[in-house]
C-alpha cells in the first residue's frame, strides 16, 4: 500500500556512486537543456501574446533553483510547461498568483480528492489540454515566417511535427539541433561580398545588392560580415585567393589588379587565428605583386592587430585606412604618381 501525505526530505538518499556518477551527469545536462528551452519557448509565446518582457537568464536561474530544491524532497524534474500555461492563458490569469492558487488547488486534489479521479479516462484530459493548446496555433505567423525565412520555417514545422508526433521534449531537441546547426553554418560559412563605388559617392555597397554600384578598376574590395576566428579562416583564405586568381586572370591592361582591401568595418571580434590569416594573406598578396590594405578594423580587432604589429611588424600604417572611400583616393593617387 502507497504512503499518502506531502514528500519527505530525500537528501539523505543522495547517492554519489562513481558506477552511475557519468550517465546521471549526461541524463542531467540533457535534461536542463531541454527543460530550458521548453521553458524560454513557451514564457516567449505568452510574452508575444500579453506584450511583456521575458528575461532568459532568469527563467534559468528560478527552473534551475526549482529542481535542485524539488531534488532534496521527492519531485519530479519540473520546467514550465505548455498545457499548465496553456489553460492559464485561456482562464484569464494575469499575475503570478495563479500559480499559488493552483498548486494549492492541486495539493488539495491530491490529499483529498485523488479518489474521485481515479476512473478519469485520459481522453477527457487529452481534450482539456487539446482545447486549451488550440488557440494558440497561429498560421498566419507561420505564413509570415515562410516568407521571411525559410530555415526559420524549417525550425517550425520541424519543432511542431516533432512535438505533434514524438513529444515535446524530442520536438524542442529537434528544434534546437537545427538552430545550432545554423549558426554553426553561420560561423565556418560567413557571408563575403565584391563591393563597388555608386557613382558620384563615396559610398561602397555590395555589388549583388546594388545595380548601381560599380567595380574599381585596379581594386578588389571585400568585406566579411562576421567574427573571423580558427572556424572560418581556412575559407575566408580560399575564397579570397580565389577571388584573386579569378580577377588577375580576367583583368586587362588598364584594369590590372594591385589592391586587394579588406573592409572590416562589420568583423565585431578576431582570434589569434584571425592574426595569423591575415599576416598569411599578407604575404600571399605580396607574392603575387600585389598589396593588402585593411579598412575601418572595430576597437578589439585593432587592438590584437596592433599587438601583432609591435611583436613582428607585419601591418605598416600605410595599409590601415578609416574608409573604403578614402583608402581608394589615397592608392590611386599614389599609383598614378609612381606609374612610368
Amino acid at each position: 500500500q502507497l504512503k499518502c501525505g506531502l514528500n519527505r526530505p530525500s537528501w539523505d538518499k543522495l547517492l554519489f556512486d562513481p558506477q552511475y556518477l557519468g550517465l546521471t551527469v549526461k541524463t542531467g545536462l540533457v535534461t536542463g537543456i531541454i527543460s530550458l528551452t521548453e521553458g524560454v519557448a513557451v514564457g516567449r509565446t505568452f510574452a508575444s501574446l500579453k506584450d511583456y518582457q521575458v528575461d532568459g537568464n532568469k527563467e534559468m536561474m528560478a527552473i534551475g533553483l526549482m529542481n535542485i530544491v524539488g531534488s532534496c524532497t521527492s519531485c519530479y524534474v519540473t520546467t514550465g510547461a505548455f498545457s499548465r500555461s496553456a489553460v492559464n492563458h485561456n482562464a484569464g490569469c494575469k499575475t503570478a498568483m495563479s500559480n499559488v492558487i493552483m498548486a494549492l488547488t492541486v495539493m488539495v486534489t491530491l490529499l483529498f480528492l485523488m479518489p474521485l479521479f481515479v476512473y478519469t479516462p485520459n481522453v477527457v484530459l487529452g481534450a482539456i489540454i487539446i482545447a486549451a493548446v488550440i488557440g494558440l496555433i497561429d498560421l498566419p505567423a507561420v505564413y509570415n515566417i515562410w516568407k521571411m525565412d525559410k530555415m526559420d520555417f524549417l525550425v517550425c514545422l520541424c519543432a511542431f511535427a516533432g512535438v505533434i508526433f514524438i513529444s515535446v521534449q524530442q520536438g524542442l531537441a529537434i528544434a534546437v539541433g537545427i538552430s545550432i546547426f545554423r549558426v554553426l553554418l553561420q560561423i565556418t560559412r560567413p557571408k563575403m561580398m565584391i563591393q563597388g563605388n555608386i557613382k558620384g559617392t563615396d559610398i561602397y555597397r555590395n555589388l549583388h545588392q546594388y545595380k548601381d554600384a560599380q567595380r574599381v578598376p585596379g581594386f578588389l574590395i571585400l568585406t566579411v560580415e562576421a567574427p573571423i576566428n580558427f572556424a572560418n579562416t581556412n575559407y575566408l583564405n580560399e575564397r579570397i585567393k580565389r577571388w584573386i586568381e579569378e580577377e588577375s586572370s580576367a583583368g586587362t591592361k588598364q584594369s590590372e589588379l594591385h589592391f586587394v582591401i579588406l573592409d572590416l568595418s562589420a568583423v565585431p571580434a578576431i582570434d589569434t587565428s584571425g592574426i595569423s590569416f591575415l599576416i598569411d594573406l599578407k604575404k600571399s598578396t605580396e607574392k603575387h605583386g600585389l598589396e593588402l590594405i585593411l579598412v575601418n578594423p572595430t576597437g578589439e580587432v585593432m587592438e590584437k592587430i596592433q599587438r601583432a604589429n609591435d611583436a613582428h611588424g607585419h601591418f605598416k600604417s600605410d595599409s590601415l585606412y578609416l574608409t573604403t572611400g578614402e583608402a581608394v583616393a589615397s592608392l590611386s593617387t599614389f599609383s598614378k604618381m609612381t606609374a612610368p
